[in-house]
């Protein structure tokens, strides 16, 4: 296969940074609010607070009190899409901050399905920097094991395509996608992370419940999101984690829901929503997961992304501490 010479700069630029050196001083900040003692890695996706990077790890370090953060898009442009200086600068800022990053969250396999009908959720422009039709799927992974190795995590997030009506006839192709997806990724010491997303195939936790079963790589995990599932109209605790193989559970994202009276949802700052958030992190507490868990705002009620990451920032860190699981 031909590589591109934008593709190839980009994959030699992130592989001639060694991850370790990232953090190699291994610094432990004195945080004011060091919630990153509890049993759960906090963290925030940086561009739910802001584009501007060394905007987003200031507020995240100095008033959330983070230790860790996810990574999407900064600079508006997709963390796949960072030129050399870009990914310099990121690496820079993130040292400076002692921040540690969970996941590369990249739109892999977030694209419509080989073969089925156009997706309606299927979008007319590229959501967070980032639009790959199914054919350069195979660059889109490359990119994120690049950058995922870059900013020091091994772990990096997917999907499996846009929702579809009828998925039952394209489901045994779509998990095969999965399954060799995972495979090449595992060459790389990569483990990637299936979200239950809203507008793709795997939404609930019953559809992610199905999912694993079918797709049993072991380097195939679960980013639960029980606001996607709320989305799609499941109740996502307990009914859709109860569902869920715990021991798959590789990575959290927090967001709420509220329910519209015409019966549709809109999103909400942590506690404003129908998600028992308490009954779902003492779940986690007693199923015994450690791992990462991301504030992913997309409400946007405070009048500007940061605002609304503040405030539900401040909700997020109540329901914790309701569930003893802040310290």
């Amino acid at each position: 296969m031909t590589v591109s010479p934008s593709r190839r700069n980009f994959l030699t630029a992130l592989g001639g940074v060694a991850a370790a050196s990232l953090f190699s001083s291994q610094v432990k900040p004195a945080f004011p609010l060091p919630v990153s003692k509890g049993p759960f890695k906090l963290s925030i996706i940086t561009d739910e607070i802001s584009q501007d990077l060394g905007h987003a790890l200031e507020i995240a370090t100095k008033e959330f009190g983070l230790a860790f953060v996810e990574l999407r898009s900064m600079w508006n442009k997709n963390i796949i899409n960072l030129d050399e200086k870009e990914i310099a600068e990121a690496q820079r800022l993130l040292k400076k901050s002692s921040l540690q990053v969970t996941d590369i969250a990249s739109p892999l396999l977030k694209t419509d399905c080989p073969g089925a009908p156009k997706s309606k959720y299927s979008p007319e422009k590229p959501q967070f920097g980032a639009d790959f039709p199914f054919e350069k799927q195979g660059e889109v992974l490359e990119r994120s094991v690049a950058a995922a190795k870059a900013f020091g995590t091994t772990r990096v997030r997917c999907f499996d395509f846009w929702r579809l009506e009828n998925q039952e006839p394209f489901r045994a192709a779509i998990n095969e996608v999965l399954r060799k997806t995972a495979a090449d990724a595992a060459k790389d010491g990569i483990t990637l992370l299936l979200e239950n997303e809203f507008a793709c195939n795997t939404a609930t936790g019953a559809e992610a419940a199905r999912t694993l079963h079918a797709v049993q790589s072991p380097n195939l995990l679960l980013n639960w999101d029980p606001g996607n599932a709320a989305y799609r109209g499941e109740i996502a605790f307990p009914n859709g984690f109860e569902k869920l193989p715990k021991e798959r559970i590789g990575h959290v994202h927090c967001k709420d829901v509220v329910r519209k009276p015409d019966g549709s949802y809109e999103w909400a700052a942590m506690g404003r929503g129908i998600i028992d958030y308490v009954g779902q992190f003492r779940a986690l507490v007693q199923d015994g997961y450690h791992g990462a868990m991301s504030l992913e705002t997309h409400w946007n009620g405070g009048g500007s992304p940061e605002e609304s990451s503040r405030q539900s920032m401040a909700g997020w860190k109540e329901l914790l501490a309701k569930a003893g699981a802040l310290s």
